[in-house]
C-alpha cells in the first residue's frame, strides 16, 4: 500500500512541475477572470455569503449522482437488455446539469491559484471534463436504445472522475488550496511589543511582525486595530493593499476586509482576517491573540 501511494505521489509531482502547461493554464485563468469578474456573482461562486467554499459540497452532489449511476449499472451489467433505464439516465442527467455550476465554482476558485497548484488544477478540469463528456455521451446512448455503449461510457466516465477527484483532494489537503492561510500561525496570549505609535501610519496600514507572525496594524475610529497580515484567502500581504471606508483590501485578488471585525466585505475570500487584542503601553503598540485552537499549539513560524 505504501507503494502505492509513493507512486501516486511521484505521479502527481511529475504534474506540479510540467511547466508547458503554464501557457495553456495562464491563458485559461486570464479568460475565467474576464468571464468571472469581480462582484456579486464571484462572491457566491466563492462561496463568501456562507464562509464556505461552494465548489467542494457541489462536487458531492455531481459525483454522488454519477456513483449512484454507475452502481445501478454494475447491479444490472449481467442484463443490459432486460431491464428499464430510465433511472439510470435520470441520475446521469441530473449528474451532468449539477455539473455546470460546478464546474463554474471550480473554475473561479482555481482562477486564483499560480505554479504548480495552477498546473494540478488544470490536469484536475481536465480529467473531469472527459468524464463529464462520457457521462454525458452515455445518457445520449442510453436514449437512443444503445444501453451497452452507455454502461460502458459511464464506467470509463466514472473511473476518470475517481482521478480527477483524487487530484481535486490533493489540491486541498497537500498543496492547501482553499484552506485558511492564517489556520496554523501560532501567537502567545501574552503582550506582545510590535512598534511605537507614533509608526504607525495615519492612513493606509503598517505590516509588522509579532513572534515571527506578520501583522497588520491601522488606525481606525480613534484608536489602533491589530489583524492578520496573511490574507485568509491565498497569503496576500494585505499591508500593502488599499485602506479606505473602514475596510482594507487585498493586493493580490481584491478581497476587503472590515477592519473593526475582520469580516469579509468582499470576496473572494471566505474567511474572516483573524482580528488580535491591542493596547498602548508607555507609546508602544503591543497584540495579543483574543484565543488559541488546538492545531496552532505546536505550529511552524
Amino acid at each position: 500500500m505504501n507503494r502505492l501511494a509513493h507512486l501516486i505521489d511521484q505521479a502527481i509531482g511529475r504534474v506540479e512541475h510540467a511547466r508547458f502547461l503554464d501557457r495553456i493554464a495562464d491563458a485559461l485563468s486570464t479568460a475565467v477572470g474576464t468571464i468571472v469578474p469581480a462582484g456579486a456573482v464571484k462572491d457566491l461562486a466563492s462561496g463568501t455569503p456562507t464562509a464556505h467554499p461552494l465548489h467542494p459540497p457541489l462536487t458531492d452532489v455531481t459525483i454522488g449522482m454519477f456513483s449512484a449511476a454507475t452502481v445501478l449499472d454494475l447491479a444490472t451489467v449481467l442484463d443490459l437488455t432486460g431491464r428499464d433505464d430510465r433511472t439510470t439516465r435520470g441520475l446521469i442527467g441530473l449528474g451532468v446539469l449539477t455539473a455546470l455550476p460546478t464546474v463554474y465554482a471550480g473554475a473561479s476558485d482555481w482562477s486564483h491559484t499560480a505554479s504548480a497548484e495552477r498546473r494540478v488544477g488544470l490536469v484536475h478540469a481536465a480529467v473531469n471534463a472527459v468524464a463529464l463528456s462520457c457521462f454525458s455521451a452515455s445518457w445520449w446512448s442510453r436514449r437512443r436504445g444503445r444501453r451497452p455503449a452507455g454502461v460502458g461510457l459511464s464506467l470509463a466516465g466514472w473511473a476518470l472522475l475517481t482521478i480527477g477527484g483524487s487530484l481535486g483532494g490533493h489540491l486541498a489537503y497537500a498543496m492547501g488550496v482553499g484552506v485558511d492561510t492564517t489556520a496554523f500561525q501560532h501567537l502567545d496570549l501574552d503582550w506582545i511589543d510590535v512598534v511605537a505609535e507614533a509608526e504607525v501610519p495615519v492612513t493606509g496600514a503598517l505590516g509588522v511582525h509579532a513572534a515571527g507572525i506578520p501583522v497588520l496594524l491601522a488606525r481606525h475610529e480613534g484608536g489602533i486595530v491589530a489583524l492578520a497580515d496573511r490574507c485568509t484567502h491565498r497569503g496576500g500581504p494585505l499591508h500593502e493593499g488599499t485602506v479606505a471606508d473602514g475596510c482594507v483590501q487585498c493586493p493580490w485578488h481584491g478581497s476587503r476586509f472590515r477592519l473593526a471585525d475582520g469580516s469579509v466585505d468582499r470576496g473572494p475570500a471566505i474567511r474572516p482576517q483573524p482580528v488580535l487584542h491591542t493596547r498602548l503601553v508607555a507609546g508602544r503598540v503591543q497584540v495579543s491573540r483574543t484565543e488559541q485552537r488546538s492545531l496552532r499549539s505546536r505550529p511552524v513560524s
